[in-house]
Formats: structure tokens, C-alpha cells, sequence
């Protein structure tokens, strides 16, 4: 049986579960048969001896009215468990965030039939409870968050009771609002996602100004400003989407959420790296698997952001060396690991890997002129694309760019231009910098190599008038 913790973490767990079953008068016996175990099992929690089974922490807080602590002590990272009697946070972490408006009032842009049903949902854990599994009242049933808080000071105040509740709203609207852009495209999704994520930071601060740490606040606030950064790249706006990468980034540190920081950094890394900045993308992949060298899937992530900077820098070695190296790290990811970071496991996770070695060899093959690597480019962006969900119709057409670049590299003009041109007129009117990005890369090396080419001559009458 893999272990998701080390033996500290159950032993923290057990010296909790003791505390609340002594507070709540129960005897070992009572306990057990009240979750349905054995009390011999309640005994074995109790001395750290064991984990808990899959979903007896969640049954252990509702009996003993815990408000979750155990559960989330289960589910949070090593060093992360919820602990609502930490200190106060920084409070510059509250300070008001820029960007745009406040949340748009009279259009409900919350789909009843996008709302999750319980987390975690696209890649969205509780923010409280990690990933144990909670459920999400129904849109019509839950409190609005689009209308929330009626007044800052009142808003809060009426939330006392009912922390997770609303914890677990927000959670859910910012899934169904990463469904809607999937659907609609980032533009509408913004101004909710900002808005939100201000009044998520006001509560924060007002949680914050008791002497409470506000835990779960902060966790999720850096999901609802990852998510605000990756929607304002779509929109094209890099310089605020940086930002809004590093409001989060320093909401994760506040509270040790290992998952937040190393993914948001590697946002950043990818940011630096469509700047062309081989130096600063080395140093943010190096930041991504620094943040928990012992979790396997942040190494393997670093790994991959190490090969697309290492062939941004033409360093062939290392850029192949770190390939290998995330291939056999994602090839051992085990349980913790697919919870932790859902999009890395089944067909999704298989996508994302190939789709980053793809673009780290094409990066080489374009720098090195190698067409066995620019081959090589080539299958491995192909195997991302057959692996690719309907729903993500941007990232096809980024990948459908990549293909076609790496056919280039690979001295088959008429290849590439065959799979560019039925997607020209949508990366043409797209503002995402990645699909811009890919886009001016192909043209350069289409019209610096092949111009002479028909296929060629007849693609690039189409551009004129958008200025690639």
C-alpha cells in the first residue's frame, strides 16, 4: 500500500484525533462504532501507527464536529495541514490588488450547467479540505457570489458560521468559470474572475485583522489569481498577467501550498520564456522543483520547463538529458502525485508531457537546424494532439501551430503549410501570446527558407494585412 504521507503526518493526525474524541467524551469503542470501524483501528489512528482508510477522516469530523480539521490535515501537503490557530499573516498580503472592475452586476455568467457538483473540479481542491472529496450545494441553492458581500464589513461579519460553505461556493464558481472560457474564450471570464478574487482578498484580510490566519482565504486566492493570469495571457496581456502570477505566488507562500507555488511558477516560466529569456526561464525551472525536490510530479515539471530552457539556450545536452529525466519521472508518478496534480495523470497528463517535449525539441531543432530532431518535434506534438480533449479548441490550434513549425524545421514546406492554413484565420484573430508566439515563429522560418515555394507564396498573400 503506497504511503501519501510520512509517518509524522499520521502521527500529528492521531495526536488530533485524540484531542477531539477526549473533548467530545467518547471512548474508543463509542468512536469506532459510530464511523463503522473497530475500535482497535480508532487506537492504531491514534498512535500514528496507520493512515486513515480512503474517506474515514471525513466521517471522523462529522462526528466529533471537527469543521474538517482532519480531513484537511489528510489531505494537505507535508507542512500544510490546515491549522486555524496559526499566526496573522503579513498584512500587505490584503492591501487592494489592481487590474480591472469590480464584479459585473446583472449578467449571471455562472452556468447552472457548468456548476460542479463537488470538488475537487479542473484540477480545483478545497481549499480547506485538499482533496478528500466535498460536496457543493446546487447553483439555485448556494449563496451568490456574484452578489456577495452586499457591504464589505456586513458581508464578512454574516460568513462566521458558514466559512467552508462559502469557501466551497467559490471554489465552484471559479470551475465553472474555467469551463465558460474553455467554451466562450477568456474575455468574458475576466472581469468575474478579478472581481471575485477582490472580494475573496477583502474576506481574507478581514479574517486576518481577528488574529486568524485566513488559511483557507489565501489557498484559494492564489487559484483565482493562477487562473486570472493564464485568462489575461489569453487576452494578451502579459505584463498583468505577471502580476497577478506573483499576488499568488505570495498568497501561497503565506500558507506553504506547495501545489500553487509550483505551478505558478512555472506560469512565470513560461511568461519569460516568450520573451525569449533563456537565463531567466533556467532560473524559474530551477524555482519549480526547489520548491519540494522529494514530490515527483515537481520534478518532473521541472524537468520539462529545464528542457524548453535549455533549448531556447541551443544546449542540446541538457535539453535531452532533462527530457529523459521528466519521461522517467512521469512514468513513476504514483497516487499523491495524480491527486495532487490531476492534469498530469490519463490522457491529459500524457498530453501536457508531450506537448512540452514537442515544443523543447522543435525550440532545439529550430536553433540547431537538426531535421531528425525537428522529426522527432513532430511525433511527439502529434501524440499530444491525438490526446487532446474537444473542449480545448486554443490549445489545438496551438498545437496544430507547433505540428506545422516542426514540419518546417523539418524541410517539408508543404506539410507544414498544409496544417497551418485551415487553422490561419483563427490564430490570425487570436491575442493569446502563446498562439502568437507559435504563429510568428512559423512564418519566420516558412518565409526566411521557402519563399519560393507556391504552397508558400500563396500563404503569405493571406498575411499582409495582419502584420506578421
Amino acid at each position: 500500500m503506497e504511503t501519501h504521507q510520512p509517518v509524522e503526518s499520521w502521527a500529528e493526525f492521531g495526536r488530533r484525533l485524540r484531542a477531539r474524541r477526549r473533548h467530545a467524551g467518547m471512548t474508543q469503542s463509542q468512536l469506532g462504532l459510530k464511523v463503522g470501524y473497530h475500535h482497535s483501528l480508532i487506537s492504531r489512528l491514534e498512535t500514528g501507527l496507520r493512515e486513515p482508510p480512503a474517506g474515514l477522516a471525513g466521517r471522523l469530523d462529522s462526528v466529533l464536529a471537527t469543521g474538517g480539521e482532519l480531513a484537511a490535515l489528510v489531505a494537505a501537503p507535508c507542512g500544510t495541514a490546515y491549522r486555524p490557530d496559526r499566526q496573522p499573516a503579513d498584512p500587505r498580503l490584503f492591501a487592494p490588488v489592481p487590474g480591472g472592475g469590480e464584479v459585473p452586476v446583472g449578467r449571471d455568467v455562472l452556468d447552472s450547467a457548468l456548476w460542479p457538483s463537488e470538488l475537487p473540479a479542473e484540477g480545483l481542491a478545497c481549499p480547506l479540505h485538499g482533496t478528500v472529496g466535498c460536496a457543493v450545494p446546487a447553483r439555485a441553492e448556494a449563496p451568490d457570489p456574484l452578489g456577495w458581500p452586499a457591504s464589505p464589513r456586513s458581508g464578512f461579519d454574516c460568513l462566521a458560521g458558514s466559512e467552508p460553505e462559502m469557501l466551497h461556493v467559490l471554489t465552484a464558481a471559479l470551475a465553472c468559470l474555467i469551463r465558460g472560457a474553455l467554451r466562450r474564450g477568456a474575455a468574458d471570464g475576466v472581469p468575474v474572475v478579478e472581481g471575485l478574487l477582490r472580494n475573496l482578498v477583502r474576506w481574507a484580510g478581514a479574517v486576518n485583522s481577528t488574529g486568524r490566519l485566513p488559511y483557507g482565504q489565501l489557498r484559494l486566492a492564489a487559484q483565482y489569481a493562477q487562473v486570472a493570469g493564464r485568462l489575461r495571457m489569453q487576452c494578451g496581456q502579459s505584463s498583468i498577467g505577471m502580476a497577478w502570477f506573483g499576488h499568488g505566488l505570495g498568497w501561497a507562500d503565506a500558507v506553504d501550498d506547495v501545489s500553487a507555488r509550483a505551478t505558478l511558477l512555472s506560469d512565470m516560466c513560461t511568461l519569460v520564456r516568450l520573451d525569449r529569456d533563456p537565463g531567466s526561464a533556467l532560473a524559474y525551472a530551477e524555482a519549480i522543483g526547489a520548491v519540494d525536490p522529494g514530490r515527483r510530479w515537481v520534478a518532473t515539471v521541472s524537468h520539462l520547463y529545464r528542457a524548453r530552457g535549455h533549448a531556447l539556450g541551443h544546449d542540446v545536452t541538457e535539453c535531452r538529458r532533462h527530457i529523459s529525466l521528466a519521461r522517467r519521472g512521469f512514468a513513476r508518478l504514483g497516487h499523491r502525485d495524480r491527486l495532487e496534480a490531476p492534469w498530469l495523470s490519463g490522457a491529459e497528463g500524457e498530453m501536457r508531457m508531450e506537448s512540452a517535449i514537442g515544443g523543447a525539441l522543435r525550440d532545439l531543432a529550430a536553433a540547431t537546424g537538426d531535421r531528425v530532431t525537428a522529426r522527432r518535434a513532430a511525433d511527439a506534438t502529434a501524440r499530444s494532439c491525438a490526446r487532446l480533449p474537444p473542449l480545448m479548441r486554443e490549445t489545438r490550434l496551438l498545437l496544430t501551430l507547433r505540428l506545422a513549425d516542426s514540419w518546417a524545421c523539418a524541410g517539408d514546406p508543404g506539410a507544414a503549410v498544409a496544417l497551418a492554413a485551415p487553422v490561419l484565420d483563427g490564430a490570425l484573430s487570436s491575442r493569446d501570446l502563446t498562439i502568437t508566439t507559435e504563429l510568428r515563429g512559423l512564418h519566420a522560418r516558412l518565409l526566411a527558407r521557402w519563399s519560393d515555394v507556391p504552397e508558400v507564396r500563396e500563404y503569405r498573400e493571406r498575411l499582409p494585412a495582419a502584420g506578421i
